[in-house]
C-alpha cells in the first residue's frame, strides 16, 4: 500500500496508509536512499510504500517515492550531522520574534536561502505583537519592509491573544505547511491557536539565556479541518547551510538575480570585484545592507551571524 509519513520518532515512523489506517512502521533492512547523507533517511511528508505485517498493527516501509522538495539543515555544533526536516511542502512559515528571544536577520536569511535552494515557498510570521511598544512597531515596520519588497509575504500575529490568527488560517487551507523557528518564539502556542485540538505543550523562556525550551520533540504532520496539513517541528537554535556551492549562492537571493548578468565579470563573486552590479546596488540603497551581509556571512562559512 501507498502511504504518507506523518510522524518521525527516530527509528520508527507513523504512516497514514491509503486505506485510512495509521501504522507504526520501520524501514526494511535493505532500504537505502541514494545520494542523501542525512541522519534520517525518511522524513515527515514522504510518500512511501508499506507492507503491513501479518496479524500486527505494524508495517515495513519498502519504497520511497521521489520528493518534489524538502527543507534540510545542518547542526552547527555537529557539522557532519545533516537532517531533513520535512518534504513535499507547499509552503514554509518561519515564526520569528523581535523580543524574548529576538530572531536575528542572519537566521532569517539563512532559512530563506535554504527554502530558495530547495524550491519551498517561504513566508514570515512576526509573533508576539502584544509585546510591542510604539518604538518596537517602528522596528517591525523596518524588518517587514526588508522582506516584503523582495517578495516574501509577512504576517503580524499575537499567538497569545489570537490577533490576526484568522488571516493565517486562510493561508493554510489545502496546503502542506511547515511551521518552524527558534525555540521560544511561540510556535506551539501559535499552532494551538490555528488548531485548537492540537493541544501542544508550551514552555517558558529560559531565564538565563533567553532561549526557548524545546517543547516539540519530533516532527509531526497535523491534519487541518478545512483540508491540508500543518507540520510542526522541534525548535531550531541554529541553521547550517547544506550543499550550496559558493558560486550558486547569489542565485538564492531574489533581489540579486536580475542583476547577476550585469556584472563586469562572468565569474564575479560579488565581494570586491570592480564593476559588480550587486555591490553597486547595495551602495545605491537598492539592496538592503543586512541582506548583503548575510550573503557575505554564508559565503565565508560563518553560520552564526546575528
Amino acid at each position: 500500500m501507498k502511504g504518507l509519513v506523518i510522524k518521525s520518532t527516530g527509528s520508527w515512523y507513523q504512516v497514514l496508509a491509503e486505506n485510512g489506517n495509521t501504522y507504526d512502521s520501520r524501514i526494511q533492512g535493505k532500504f537505502r536512499i541514494k545520494d542523501i547523507k542525512s541522519t534520517n533517511p525518511l522524513a515527515v511528508g514522504d510518500h512511501v510504500d508499506i507492507i503491513v505485517e501479518p496479524e500486527q498493527s505494524t508495517a515495513v516501509i519498502t519504497k520511497l517515492y521521489p520528493r518534489k522538495n524538502y527543507i534540510i539543515r545542518r547542526s552547527v555544533n555537529l557539522s557532519k550531522s545533516v537532517q531533513i526536516i520535512a518534504t513535499n511542502l507547499d509552503q514554509a512559515f518561519l515564526v520569528v520574534t523581535l523580543a524574548s528571544p529576538m530572531t536575528s536577520l542572519g537566521f532569517i536569511d539563512r532559512f530563506l536561502v535554504t527554502a530558495e535552494a530547495y524550491d519551498v515557498p517561504a513566508k514570515i510570521i512576526f509573533n508576539k505583537l502584544d509585546l510591542f511598544s510604539d518604538e518596537g512597531l517602528e522596528i517591525l515596520d523596518e524588518f517587514e519592509s526588508i522582506y516584503t519588497k523582495i517578495g516574501y509575504p509577512c504576517f503580524r500575529v499575537s499567538a497569545l491573544e489570537g490577533t490576526h490568527i484568522d488571516q493565517l488560517k486562510a493561508e493554510l487551507v489545502d496546503k502542506k505547511t511547515l511551521i518552524t523557528g527558534h525555540s521560544g518564539v511561540g510556535k506551539s502556542t501559535l499552532i494551538n491557536r490555528l488548531i485548537p485540538n492540537a493541544d501542544l505543550r508550551t514552555g517558558n523562556i529560559s531565564s538565563w539565556s533567553e532561549k526557548g525550551k524545546h517543547t516539540t520533540t519530533f516532527a509531526e504532520m497535523i491534519p487541518l479541518s478545512k483540508g491540508g496539513y500543518l507540520i510542526d517541528t522541534p525548535g531550531i537554535q541554529e541553521l547550517g547551510i547544506v550543499d550550496i556551492e559558493k558560486h550558486e549562492l547569489s542565485h538564492f537571493f531574489p533581489e540579486f538575480r536580475d542583476r547577476l548578468n550585469q556584472c563586469r565579470y562572468n565569474n564575479c563573486k560579488h565581494i570586491n570585484e570592480p564593476g559588480c552590479s550587486i555591490m553597486e546596488a547595495v551602495n545605491d540603497g537598492d539592496i538592503e545592507p543586512s541582506r548583503y551581509q548575510s550573503y557575505l556571512s554564508i559565503y565565508h562559512g560563518n553560520e552564526t551571524r546575528n
